[in-house]
């Protein structure tokens, strides 16, 4: 059943915009070849630095990209953020200089992580290689300014279901304390798309069941919905989540993620840990993509205000 009358109207558009991106193996190159985002200037009011790291035992180092503000004083908060692109597309090079505003505006620090992609290096690499990179941002926190009591994870997509997975990853290692999690329409669950009655509503646009059950075998290197899929790979597959850092979530009622997400916002608030949840009606996956749509700018108010709040700025 098509979903095209519930969607909200300013975000129509968007559509024909990614009607002809298909997510399949065959596509894979080209996808990676293509931009995520258009360019953005240099702000001067951002420093942005790539330092090259230690990767996982064994594997290949790995690069952070580092902003930070220009005229900083004191120890500053973290966002160790986290990009998307279904496990298998993305650069943190190519999505760090979104950021710029955020730091800017808040006056904090945004590390992002340059993780190895899905297929080419499947589960566990990729979560090894975000929390390498946040065990020497913990490490260097003296060096480069960084409060260690206000470091948490931010993602989108399946950016946000490794940024949930390095939350719990963090917990069980008990070596490093996030301070909150801050997830955006995040990527949880391996079962999605793999049930007999699926939600007749989501999933049509941007991000569809076919495309989830490809990243996620890409990831897994094997059939998604199985059983044995540990929780560092889909969060959603643990089961205790106690004793986890505040979380702030939000997702559309026509993504496709939209019942792992609620799902998982319910379970955290059982397990007695903080939630802050939100759903916008009339949203399919990447809707802020339309940055001038009502729904764009109060996930973008919703989302600045949570981070103020879990960094106490």
């Amino acid at each position: 059943m098509s979903s095209r009358h519930l969607v909200d109207a300013e975000i129509v558009p968007l559509i024909d915009i990614f009607a002809e991106m298909a997510f399949t193996p065959e596509a894979l190159s080209a996808l990676r070849e293509a931009p995520m985002t258009a360019p953005t200037p240099p702000d001067d009011r951002v420093r942005h630095e790539c330092v090259t790291v230690p990767g996982p035992a064994g594997a290949a180092d790995i690069d952070l990209h580092i902003l930070t503000p220009v005229n900083a004083k004191g120890p500053l908060p973290l966002i160790y953020h986290i990009h998307g692109g279904g496990y298998i597309v993305g650069k943190a090079s190519e999505m760090v200089l979104r950021h710029q505003g955020l730091v800017a505006e808040l006056g904090c620090a945004l590390a992002s992580v340059e993780y190895r992609l899905a297929p080419e290096t499947p589960f566990p690499g990729a979560i090894e290689d975000c929390y390498a990179g946040l065990a020497w941002m913990f490490e260097h926190a003296a060096e480069r300014g960084i409060d260690k009591e206000r470091v948490g994870v931010m993602g989108e997509s399946a950016g946000g279901g490794f940024a949930a997975a390095l939350a719990l990853l963090a917990r069980d290692r008990g070596e490093y304390r996030l301070a909150f999690q801050h997830l955006v329409y995040p990527m949880l669950d391996d079962r999605t798309g793999t049930l007999s009655e699926p939600h007749p509503y989501v999933g049509e646009y941007v991000w569809t069941a076919s495309s989830n059950r490809f990243g996620w075998s890409a990831l897994l290197g094997r059939e998604p919905g199985g059983d044995d899929v540990s929780p560092y790979a889909a969060p959603a597959r643990a089961t205790d989540l106690t004793g986890l850092p505040p979380a702030f979530i939000y997702t559309g009622a026509l993504d496709l993620f939209l019942e792992e997400d609620l799902d998982y916002a319910r379970r955290l608030a059982r397990a007695g840990v903080p939630v802050e949840f939100h759903l916008f009606p009339g949203a399919f996956h990447g809707f802020e993509m339309a940055a001038e749509s009502h729904l764009a700018k109060e996930a973008s108010r919703l989302s600045l205000s949570a981070l103020r709040r879990f960094m106490r700025l």
